[in-house]
């Protein structure tokens, strides 16, 4: 999903009580268990694959792969139940009866959704945790592999580099980031500039269906296959349970090369900052060259005063001493020095991305949990036309006020920029200049207010500066201010367009014309999943 920078409810208690009265919790499990186990075909009973708020397992189970402590607290919503499947006949069996039974289902991977939309709602649901489903199958002479939607990332890239250090794959720098959101939403990394976005380069997946049914790219057809590559919602959020994916993997070169160069505002952070909007896009597509601004507190800043700090990290599909006078010629102003670089593999060069030393052991990949864990909030933007000066100035006094908040700019341009807006539901690639995080992360849950307002603030004071008519937002960096669906599922199109006209542009019409032919009964649904289309419209042919 996103990078580090180097070195950086009343209503719901309502319909919860109102469920409990309505179906009684020994009967209601009881019968969701008996069903559940007949369609998995499995010995009663089992508690590795199912969890009931009553087995030992379920805290720790609910809690393995929630990444935002803003969604763990005492009054957030839990799971009736939660499946934990080892085969994919768990998944079909969890539908099936899920539907039966009137519940909601959340498939999770890695659990970063930034609402915590795949481990929480506002209506009794259960959880399909796919965590046990992640093996990662590579095929080195095909060059391609076909990996389960519970590996991460990090699996992912150590499973590569264990066959092959002149192959990768152009996901992000989240190491624990699950593939089954990372991929359905998009997904860009270091290389995405090279070879386009992760959900680019998926050739073929095996989703189920809310009829059960398990389909590839042929039995699902392509409207389908379109929908998934980038239409987001993670596993089962809108058009049912990816369960795999075949992806296309990359030739990278031997030895690639990592910079950084980090300025104040006392250095003239700035005015660099202002340059690096100008060029960022335009250099060649074997470099990525993003900025990430933060504040540093008066202890760290030799001037002993808070300050800015604007950090220029990057990566190089080749040596050195190709990258120097590159850069010279295209950003001067960087000033970038030999001692600012260092060589090495790009399976070793992800590790500094996501905040590790470059000595530590490739190991650290297959480490499923973050390294820290918080309360945090997120928003983002697309940029297609550089900030002013005066822009960036105000930018920077406000961020002063947060010192828990950071921003990351991501270039676009190379392969992003020669991709068509519709060839995938993910739509930001002509125009754009570079993209926005946003992130904030605090400690406590007291705090969560404030940090909120703060970003809130600062994201009404770029309005004049980023996309418009929409304002664009990237999907995998879920913000649910941009609007939400009702819970009870009869959200209209016109209602879902305020969110998801921002993520899909005009994507959005085809994405809820194949929901409406996926789903009719729109079973898969979350606070931002596609909604049906108008059946008047439909028939229109419109």
């Amino acid at each position: 999903m996103g990078f580090s920078a180097f070195g950086v409810l009343t209503l719901s208690y309502i319909l919860f009580v109102s469920f409990s009265l309505a179906t009684p919790s020994s009967s209601f499990h009881e019968n969701f268990v008996n069903c559940f186990y007949f369609k998995a075909n499995l010995s009663h009973p089992n508690s590795q694959v199912l969890f009931t708020k009553n087995s030992s397992s379920y805290s720790s189970v609910l809690q393995s792969a929630a990444q935002n402590l803003r969604f763990s607290t005492t009054s957030t919503p839990k799971p009736q139940l939660i499946v934990k499947p080892t085969h994919e006949s768990h998944i079909q069996a969890a539908i099936v009866c899920s539907k039966k039974h009137g519940l909601q289902l959340r498939a999770r991977s890695g659990g970063h959704d930034y609402e915590g939309l795949s481990y929480v709602s506002d209506v009794p649901f259960i959880i399909v945790d796919l965590a046990n489903l992640r093996s990662v199958r590579i095929d080195i002479e095909d060059e391609s592999a076909w990996v389960e939607s519970g590996a991460t990332v990090g699996e992912l890239y150590y499973r590569i580099a264990e066959k092959s250090k002149v192959y990768a794959f152009p996901a992000g720098s989240s190491l624990t980031v699950g593939v089954g959101g990372h991929f359905s939403g998009g997904g860009f990394g270091t290389i995405f500039r090279k070879y386009g976005l992760a959900a680019d380069n998926v050739v073929d997946a095996r989703i189920i269906d809310v009829n059960g049914r398990v389909l590839d790219r042929q039995s699902m057809g392509e409207d389908l296959f379109w929908a998934i590559r980038g239409g987001g919602g993670g596993g089962g959020g809108s058009f049912g349970v990816v369960v795999s994916w075949k992806i296309k993997l990359v030739p990278v070169p031997s030895i690639v090369t990592i910079c950084s160069v980090q300025k104040t505002l006392e250095q003239g952070a700035t005015k660099l900052l202002y340059k690096w909007q100008t060029v960022a896009d335009k250099l060649p597509e074997d470099l990525f060259l993003h900025a990430t601004i933060g504040v540093v507190d008066a202890s760290q800043n030799a001037n002993k005063s808070k300050t800015i700090l604007v950090s220029f990290d990057g990566l190089f599909l080749g040596g050195v001493e190709e990258l120097l006078p590159l850069v010279q010629e295209s950003f001067p102003e960087l000033d970038l020095e030999h001692g600012d670089c260092l060589e090495m593999s790009w399976i070793e060069s992800v590790l500094p991305f996501v905040g590790f030393s470059v000595h530590e052991s490739i190991d650290v990949l297959l480490n499923r949990t973050q390294q820290s864990i918080s309360f945090f909030k997120a928003k983002s933007d697309y940029v297609e036309e550089p900030i002013p000066g005066a822009g960036l100035q105000g930018l920077m006094e406000i961020l002063l006020e947060d010192e828990a908040a950071y921003m990351i700019l991501t270039p676009y341009g190379g392969k992003m920029s020669a991709i068509s807006d519709s060839e995938t539901p993910f739509p930001h690639r002509s125009g754009i200049i570079y993209k926005i995080l946003y992130m904030v992360s605090w400690e406590t849950n007291k705090e969560t207010k404030d940090h909120i307002s703060w970003m809130r603030k600062l994201y009404a004071y770029m309005k004049p500066y980023v996309s418009k008519s929409p304002r664009a937002a990237y999907v995998n960096y879920r913000d649910l201010d941009l609007g939400r669906n009702k819970n009870g599922g009869n959200t209209s199109y016109a209602q879902a367009s305020v969110w998801g006209l921002k993520y899909f542009k005009n994507n959005f019409k085809r994405l809820a014309h194949i929901k409406t032919n996926t789903d009719p009964s729109n079973f898969f649904r979350n606070e931002q999943s596609i909604p049906l289309f108008p059946l008047s419209e439909k028939k229109q042919g419109n």
